[in-house]
């Protein structure tokens, strides 16, 4: 079967998704994304991108490859390499037997990706169905462009083995069985509580609802340094990692929104339509919060740490009212 590329919106969700389509299972990148649980948000200033804390929207990479495998009885090979040219070597054999191969990169020595993208950030997915024998270059599926790229070997290699934070270490993984069409009134409702479950009970208060309110203490407690410029790296992070890196705060929300409105046509469910019109509320409030933030960085607006502290609580408190409704829904 030839392979189709697709543009996606998460380069996780859009890999799996791109993945599970060619072995014959048409699950769109929502369901893919919301069928692995993997809506979330955590703050966690002890790992550094860059040399600032690492905001997170979604689950650890690997959580939605991972997450698919039980309900669509998925089996999943990963492996990691020591040595960089063993990892090449495996990627050329999985590839010659006829395999699409998922790995993990770091953005920034991916040539074709824009200049003004291209940053030390470890955790973009990418899906490899081919290789020019003779140049050496790989075909590669990258959910962010709407058309398949080429590699270069050296450049492709440099990516997969990157240092730093989210260090891929070669990773690849593929498929090594077919999927099987779920039964969607028990898949569905299960991932909906467990999705509710990390962003309501999580006991770690970076994690969840508390991890939101505590980024926002986080960046009220700038004002105490004095120290304006350092104040707008901080939310200069927040906002790419929001924006920019994967799919950001608002755009994950509207990627679970539209998985609610497919779970509620496959359960017949209507309130889980009106719970998805909730969330892209919410992700438009997340959107808010980077526009102002952003124009507070270029100084269109004066910098007002305590104002984005309490949009980040408004959001909070939006949140917790919909994952507590979302529970009861499930």
């Amino acid at each position: 079967m030839e392979f189709q590329h697709s543009q996606a919106s998460h380069c996780e969700s859009g890999v799996m998704s791109a993945m599970l389509r060619h072995q014959g299972l048409p699950i769109s990148e929502p369901m893919a994304f919301g069928l692995s649980s993997a809506l979330s948000f955590a703050y966690l200033p002890i790992i550094k991108i860059n040399g600032l804390p690492l905001v997170a929207y979604r689950m650890p990479p690997k959580f939605i490859i991972k997450g698919l495998q039980k309900p669509l009885g998925l089996k999943m090979c990963f492996e990691t390499f020591r040595n960089q040219e063993a990892g090449t070597r495996r990627l050329n054999e999985l590839l010659a037997s006829g395999n699409i191969v998922g790995m993990q990169t770091s953005v920034f020595f991916l040539p074709y990706m824009p200049e003004d993208l291209r940053f030390h950030f470890n955790a973009h997915n990418v899906l490899a169905f081919g290789r020019d024998v003779a140049s050496g270059e790989y075909q590669l599926s990258d959910p962010v462009f709407d058309a398949p790229v080429t590699c270069p070997p050296e450049a492709l290699q440099k990516a997969r083995f990157a240092k730093g934070a989210l260090a891929p270490k070669g990773l690849l993984y593929y498929s090594t069985g077919k999927p099987s069409m779920p039964d969607w009134t028990k898949v569905i409702p299960k991932a909906l509580k467990k999705t509710t479950r990390i962003m309501l009970d999580t006991p770690v208060p970076i994690i969840g609802i508390r991890g939101i309110r505590r980024l926002a203490n986080a960046i009220e407690g700038l004002a105490a340094k004095n120290d304006p410029a350092q104040a707008k790296m901080f939310i200069g992070q927040v906002v790419r990692m929001q924006e920019e890196i994967g799919t950001g705060g608002g755009g994950f929300r509207f990627i679970y929104a539209s998985y609610l409105q497919e779970a509620a046509e496959l359960l017949a469910r209507p309130r889980l339509n009106e719970l998805s019109e909730n969330l892209v509320d919410i992700g438009d409030e997340w959107r808010e919060f980077a526009l102002s933030a952003a124009r507070m960085i270029r100084d269109r607006e004066p910098l007002a740490l305590a104002a984005l502290a309490d949009k980040l609580r408004r959001i909070a408190d939006r949140e917790k009212a919909f994952f507590l409704d979302l529970r009861r829904a499930a």
